[in-house]
């Protein structure tokens, strides 16, 4: 007698939503790095304004600052229980970012700082030789019913610099 083995049925709450894209170090591939980002979490049905921030400014400090001629920079999102993971990582590891106080007639300077207001932490976590990736967390309203995907916390953080509740 020939047996089929079927595959159990996938739980929802079993499932990791992820988001992954390599882009130009260029101020279009930050501008796409920020619409691609919002069409994405747009179809899995979860907020989009402040996520959409965070990666503007880390994918413009990407493009900017940790650019090198002929490499990428890739963007990823993910969602593990009530958090939204955004990662973008380069290839200038030795160009790690700090949140700076700008003079007030200064026309940039201020994207970190908006990223520590708007995240729920943040922080960088270091290569491989040469990369590294500027990463924030944002939490996930229960209003929106979100279904959960993945355990609870648990995300990998590396080595950090940044906010830390």
């Amino acid at each position: 007698m020939n047996q089929e083995t079927a595959e159990p049925p996938v739980q929802p709450d079993c499932l990791i939503r992820n988001f992954s894209i390599q882009l130009s170090p260029t101020p279009r591939g930050a501008r796409l790095a920020r619409l691609l980002a919002t069409e994405q979490l747009r179809t899995w049905g979860l907020p989009f304004e402040t996520p959409a921030h965070i990666v503007g400014e880390l994918a413009a400090n990407a493009a900017t600052h940790g650019r090198v001629p002929g490499r990428d920079f890739r963007l990823t999102l993910y969602v593990v229980g009530d958090t939204l993971r955004i990662e973008v990582t380069d290839t200038h590891g030795d160009r790690v970012p700090r949140v700076q106080q700008p003079s007030a007639d200064c026309e940039s300077g201020r994207g970190l700082a908006l990223v520590d207001a708007l995240s729920r932490r943040w922080g960088v976590s270091r290569g491989p030789a040469p990369r590294k990736t500027v990463w924030a967390e944002v939490a996930l309203p229960p209003e929106h019913g979100i279904p959960r995907f993945g355990g609870a916390g648990g995300l990998s953080q590396g080595t950090r610099e940044g906010k830390d509740p």
